[in-house]
């Protein structure tokens, strides 16, 4: 590292960003000439801790800041006055709803969305988080993640003409656009991959090859199988280039290689291409996986920090509007990494997936126990201040059960049975689960799985309406309501998941298409009837009741300024293992939210809420709209089965 420090160091940084700007004719006092010789040493250090030793350092240095510079240049006037007007930290606040969703299943193609806006816009949605839209191949796609052209829109979406009008529209309404950006691997479609195919070392070098097998079976000995089902081993060979390639996620993924300067130069073009598409939200897919080194599981390795740490610094100087989120679904006490450490702590990813209290909530309503969810907030809430969470209930993936052995074990179970028992719920392999779903990517040797279904078919609607219980469906409907309450009052921004907003099921057909067959995540990737969808108007129809218990408290959370992730959460402790409850506090507001995991009334007794205000006596229900007096430290508080309170302290000073 010294030594490295000591090559990159023999550049002169301040002479290539003076030839820069020269370049472009950009003045010293400008923005960003002021931006970049504020940053020039950081830039300096970041990228020579990954790139002093390579060849031809100086022209990859050149070619970073000459990206910089021109992602600046190229940004539109609308989107540098959009940038102004946000404010720091924007992505933290209260008004930010978020909804997820696949464009040829929500609506067909991208000229279609405007017109599906305000049905988003009366559920409360503000945010677009759009499924990935890039050129990708068919039947060969991961649901668009094996990209072969990152600045072409899929055909069957529409065009980039088309994504540029969408995002106008969002923005002239005021909404926030969310793209996918696939930073670890390309399709073998892609043309670097082709190229490579016909045999330029200068593309094959784009990649991890090899021209035997002795490499890549030294990389296996510490790395795990991603798909061990559908896609075991992390190697493939080519027969056309007669060389290995490494392909963890699938044969068809090729996997870039990271340590090559002009993979990073190329990849942080594409980066400032959609930011100056006017992405509000770029999330950057599977970031633990970028860095690879020999020897280690090629996960989570201080490298891919370091070349999220440059991308965020590379991105608050040309394009700052634009916020950073590391799809990082890993164990709770890496996924905090993901925000920055030591001295670049906030300096990293803006926003994580909270994937860990997304998979605790599925815990604790199949055991009605909320204290392993309790055992994991003390990691949690070491999250650096300016960051934020994506809450959610689920997503387009599976649910995995990504929580730390020692979390189980706090709450007196066994781990391993645990985790048995959550599989065996979830896939309706207990006798007491009223849900429908499925394991995906089930491990033989360690057992290991995770889980697929829609919120509804796991919440247990699918049963309930094929069984024409009534009952039943009421219960589901709770369930749903809890999971989503929670995610929504938690904090970070909330990200709902088509379909979810009138209870879709699971979907069947994926099994009559050879492309999905194989992989049962297409369960709960539906395609929307909007005739079901309309149903939301109807009150007397379950889509209705869904849709309108989601509505309401998204508008009670828009109400709440103190539901702003400033990491004002304090956690109560569990008078009652039925219940999570946690106190949100700012100077001018408390505000406690309370849900029941239990299928009977829970009991809370009053001494939870007063010892954490002492002189608490009135609050307020923002759910039933009723004032409420705080009884004896030893009276309780009732919660019905499966209930939320969000209750505001209304103490007169």
């Amino acid at each position: 590292m010294v030594e490295n420090y000591a090559r990159e160091n023999e550049l002169d940084w301040q002479a290539i960003v003076a030839h820069t700007l020269q370049q472009y004719n950009l003045a010293t006092n400008t923005t960003i000439a002021k931006k970049l010789t504020h940053n020039t040493t950081q830039l300096a250090q970041l990228m020579g801790s990954l790139y002093s030793g390579s060849n031809h350092y100086k022209q990859h240095a050149q070619a970073l800041i000459t990206t910089i510079v021109q992602a600046h240049v190229l940004r539109s006037n609308s989107l540098l006055q959009r940038d102004a007007a946000k404010p720091n930290n924007w992505y933290t606040s209260n008004q930010l709803v978020g909804m997820s969703l696949y464009v040829d299943k929500f609506c067909g193609t991208l000229p279609k969305l405007p017109s599906k806006l305000p049905y988003l816009q009366q559920l409360g949605v503000n945010l677009l988080h759009l499924m990935p839209l890039m050129q990708s191949p068919d039947n060969e796609s991961d649901g668009g993640y094996a990209v072969s052209n990152f600045k072409k829109v899929d055909k069957k979406f529409g065009t980039l003409t088309h994504l540029i009008k969408v995002q106008e529209s969002l923005h002239k309404q005021g909404m926030y656009l969310m793209l996918d950006i696939v930073l670890n691997h390309t399709s073998h479609h892609h043309q670097w991959a082709i190229n490579a195919k016909a045999g330029d070392t200068t593309y094959q070098n784009y990649y991890h090859t090899y021209h035997t097998d002795e490499v890549p079976k030294q990389y296996n000995l510490h790395m795990p199988d991603i798909f061990p089902e559908s896609s075991p081993g992390n190697f493939t060979y080519n027969p056309q280039m007669q060389k290995c390639v490494m392909t963890v996620f699938h044969n068809y993924q090729w996997d870039l290689n990271f340590s090559n300067p002009a993979v990073f130069i190329a990849m942080l073009d594409t980066i400032y291409f959609y930011a100056n598409l006017g992405v509000d939200v770029l999330r950057i897919d599977a970031p633990a996986f970028i860095w690879k080194q020999l020897g280690t599981t090629c996960q989570n390795l201080p490298q891919a920090h370091t070349i999220l740490q440059l991308i965020k610094l590379c991105v608050s100087i040309a394009t700052p509007g634009m916020a950073l989120l590391g799809e990082a679904i890993v164990a709770p006490t890496e996924i905090l990494k993901y925000f920055g450490t030591g001295t670049y702590k906030s300096k990293e990813c803006d926003i994580a997936y909270g994937a860990t209290n997304m998979a605790l909530q599925w815990d604790a309503l199949a055991t009605g126990d909320t204290r392993v969810m309790l055992a994991a907030q003390a990691q949690l809430q070491q999250k650096p201040q300016g960051t934020t969470w994506i809450s959610y209930t689920r997503c387009h993936d599976d649910i995995g059960l990504g929580y730390d052995d020692d979390m189980i074990s706090q709450a007196g179970y066994n781990p391993y049975e645990h985790r048995n028992y959550i599989k065996n719920y979830y896939s309706g392999n207990h006798p007491y689960s009223t849900a429908t779903g499925a394991l995906f990517s089930i491990n033989p040797v360690t057992n290991d799985a995770r889980i697929s279904g829609t919120l509804a078919s796991l919440c247990g609607l699918e049963k309930a309406i094929i069984e024409n219980d009534t009952s039943a469906t009421q219960i589901a409907i709770n369930k749903i309501t809890l999971l989503q309450a929670q995610s929504l009052l938690i904090g970070g921004i909330p990200m709902l998941y088509y379909g979810d907003e009138v209870g879709y099921t699971n979907d069947y057909t994926y099994l009559t298409n050879p492309a999905k067959s194989y992989d049962n995540r297409w369960l709960h990737r539906p395609i929307i009837n909007w005739n079901k969808n309309e149903l939301h108007t109807n009150p007397l129809t379950v889509e209705a009741i869904i849709f309108a218990n989601t509505q309401k408290i998204i508008a009670i959370r828009k109400q709440l300024p103190v539901i702003s992730d400033s990491n004002n959460i304090d956690w109560l402790q569990p008078h009652n293992i039925h219940v999570a409850g946690f106190l949100r506090y700012s100077a001018s507001q408390n505000l406690f939210c309370l849900f029941n995991y239990s299928n009977a009334n829970a009991y809370l007794v009053w001494q939870a809420f007063t010892q954490k205000i002492k002189e608490v006596k009135h609050l307020y229900c923002h759910l039933t709209k009723q004032a409420i007096t705080v009884g004896n430290p030893d009276d309780f508080y009732i919660l019905q089965p499966y209930g939320v309170a969000i209750l505001e302290v209304i103490n007169e000073k």
